[in-house]
């Protein structure tokens, strides 16, 4: 094991020392989301850290041979009587996965399930660390790793969540039941037991058809009005730590509705896959007017995520002061104003985004594209964003925006006639305007952002539109909303309407 992480440490080593002169395709990243190879690689390397095999290349091939079944490790959580055992067992019937609840695995013939019933005959809670080893005793049989498992009401607390995860017992997707208290205690009226396989009826909603099975169901232990509210407030009380423990897999699910609506609710999202910021490369793009906060929304969300900001004009000047020889061909144009042929904007552009730092770490590109024609040309080079922002606010707002703008040239500190004025007269005597922010350059900019926006808006139709006119960290709040919700599949074909 050690001799495979010093090898691999000293290839990451030596591919960061050449990484300058890398250009990896974008093709590449493209092609692994799409086959779902980050995936992979995550569950191969979750697998190793976890089981930590003595020979770790051959548990990897072992592992590569099934890793194409899919196997599906939920936690189905929820206080009594709000139908956990119920949709367990469906879930497992359209899954295959096995059904592992306390009462099954307390009727295994272990040293360990003996010595537990030795606790449960005296009427004394069985002690944590022997229940976890009891869970991953029953997890760990061949059954359960090959066609995954649903764990019926496991873990009760915060400290079993947190052993089970010492554990290695990690589940993929965890569902929280939630209903009123007052239904519940209702439900828990009718709540009835199979002794034999422990599988729970009930007898208005669920009931058993063999005959045999119905004569033989027995009304659970605590029944009682007072023991089912004893039961609810020890949910309550480690609910909100089991949410926490869990946060970046669970959904919560309204129980109170007909079972067969709850069942769906629960295999769609055992069924869906998990993205976190969109979807393992961010490839942002922002589209707004002047004065939007196109460049502040860009460095907080690059601050933020460790992904690369670029603005086009900068990229640019950056390069025209390379001197270089594409340097040299841009230079006339922006020394003159004139906009820079497009044919040579995107040459530098693709070449800055088939750099390593973005197709490993992502990026967020504002300032280009600025047209249709751009936008499909940037598509056409393979460099497909995974969320789209659209900063809106009136002209109104965008001309007493930048119209009033300065800097001071002596702190290069940025000023605003009504929203931060210069501190003393003498500062605001050396103030300085850019000329693009007259209200005439201003004017023509705005015509030209307004001309193209609709075009934009039809080509990236699941864009996100979200209000610019508010203060810059609730439009961050609002912009990093969306950028961590959970993705299926990329931009274009899914994305959010309205912020």
């Amino acid at each position: 094991m050690d001799n495979s992480l010093g090898w691999l440490a000293g290839y990451l080593l030596q591919m960061d020392a050449t990484k300058q002169k890398l250009k990896i395709p974008p093709e590449i990243s493209i092609y692994a989301e799409k086959h779902e190879i980050f995936d992979l690689v995550q569950t191969l390397v979750t697998s190793l850290m976890v089981d930590k095999p003595e020979d770790p290349i051959q548990y990897l091939m072992c592992l590569l041979k099934r890793v194409n079944v899919e196997v599906h490790r939920v936690m189905l959580l929820g206080p009594p009587a709000s139908g956990k055992s119920t949709i367990a067992q469906k879930l497992c019937e359209n899954t295959k996965a096995i059904h592992i609840s306390a009462i099954n695995i307390l009727q295994e013939f272990t040293e360990l399930t003996k010595e537990a019933q030795e606790y449960k005959a005296k009427q004394q809670e069985i002690p944590v660390d022997l229940w976890i080893k009891l869970i991953k005793q029953r997890l760990s049989k061949v059954d359960c790793v090959r066609r995954g498992w649903v764990l019926d009401g496991i873990p009760q607390t915060r400290e079993e969540a947190l052993s089970l995860q010492e554990a290695g017992v990690i589940p993929d997707h965890v569902v929280l039941l939630e209903a009123l208290d007052t239904l519940l205690i209702e439900r828990s009226h009718g709540k009835r037991i199979d002794p034999i396989t422990g599988d729970v009826y009930h007898d208005m909603f669920i009931w058993p058809e063999d005959k045999e099975v119905a004569q033989r169901l027995e009304r659970p232990a605590a029944t009682s009005a007072e023991q089912c509210v004893a039961q609810l407030m020890q949910h309550h009380r480690q609910v909100h730590a089991l949410r926490n423990t869990y946060h970046n897999c669970l959904k919560s699910i309204n129980a109170d509705q007909p079972p067969e609506h709850v069942f769906d609710q629960v295999l769609s999202f055992i069924l869906s896959r998990h993205r976190s910021v969109a979807p393992h490369t961010p490839r942002i793009l922002l589209f707004g007017p002047p004065g939007s906060g196109k460049s502040q929304q860009a460095k907080r969300i690059s601050e933020k995520y460790k992904i690369v900001n670029l603005c086009c004009s900068e990229l640019l000047e950056a390069v025209c002061a390379d001197a270089t020889s594409m340097g040299e061909l841009i230079n006339p144009y922006l020394e003159s104003g004139q906009r820079v042929p497009d044919s040579m904007v995107l040459q530098i552009l693709t070449e800055r985004l088939s750099r390593v730092d973005c197709t490993t770490r992502g990026w967020v590109l504002h300032g280009f594209p600025r047209d249709l024609e751009q936008a499909e040309k940037l598509q056409e080079s393979n460099f497909i964003p995974s969320r789209v922002f659209f900063l809106e606010m009136t002209d109104d707002v965008a001309i007493e925006r930048v119209s009033m703008r300065s800097v001071d040239p002596v702190t290069g500190k940025r000023y605003h006639s009504l929203y931060k004025p210069a501190p003393d007269p003498k500062v605001q005597a050396r103030l300085l305007f850019n000329p693009k922010d007259s209200q005439t350059q201003l004017m023509q900019r705005l015509k030209e952002y307004s001309a193209n926006d609709s075009f934009l808006k039809a080509f990236y139709p699941e864009a996100v539109h979200i209000n610019a006119e508010q203060d810059p960290h609730t439009i961050f709040e609002s912009i990093e909303n969306h950028l961590v919700r959970r993705l299926s599949k990329s931009l274009p074909n899914s994305g959010e309407n309205k912020a």
